[in-house]
């Protein structure tokens, strides 16, 4: 009888180290970056606006003067006619500071055929330039990033476009 309370503590402090080492792993900054920005890019092209809205801070900004709301609304619009979206990041980086993250990556997207589709993809496929998005943790919690910034220095919105 000893033997098995004995194997059965081993066994459950084993378990224990090795869920624990998992969370390690799973809720390091750089890692919950890129799942947060894979879960963004996959909300996007799923149409998940509620997700999509969850994920963007109440103090976003970018370079191209939206915020938190009309980058929602702006997004929606746009999406609207485009269908069979995919997204492929292509070497993507991540860079720490403090609380804030720094994700790299040039953004290839791909869809269903259609006029719109066609000149989103000339427009974003052929940027040289990456796509970076900043996020910021939260609280004390590491599952907890929002997006506060998206830039792309070659990617420009023509006058007029609202």
């Amino acid at each position: 009888m000893r033997a098995w309370l004995r194997d059965g503590f081993y066994g459950g402090v084993s378990v224990a180290l090795l869920a624990a080492l998992f969370l390690v792993w799973l809720w390091r900054p750089e890692h919950q970056v890129k799942l947060h920005t894979a879960n963004l890019l996959h909300a996007v092209s799923h149409k998940n606006w509620p997700r999509f809205a969850a994920m963007i801070g109440d103090d976003y900004r970018d370079q191209w003067d939206n915020n938190q709301a009309s980058v929602l609304e702006r997004t929606r619009e746009v999406f609207r006619y485009l269908n069979g979206v995919t997204f492929q990041s292509v070497a993507p980086s991540v860079r720490l500071e403090d609380r804030d993250a720094y994700w790299r990556a040039n953004i290839l997207i791909d869809g269903n055929d259609s006029e719109v589709m066609a000149v989103v993809k000339e427009r974003i496929n052929t940027l040289n330039s990456p796509f970076e998005l900043e996020w910021r943790r939260m609280s004390a919690k590491p599952w907890d990033w929002k997006l506060v910034r998206v830039r792309n220095e070659q990617l420009t919105i023509p006058a007029g476009v609202e």
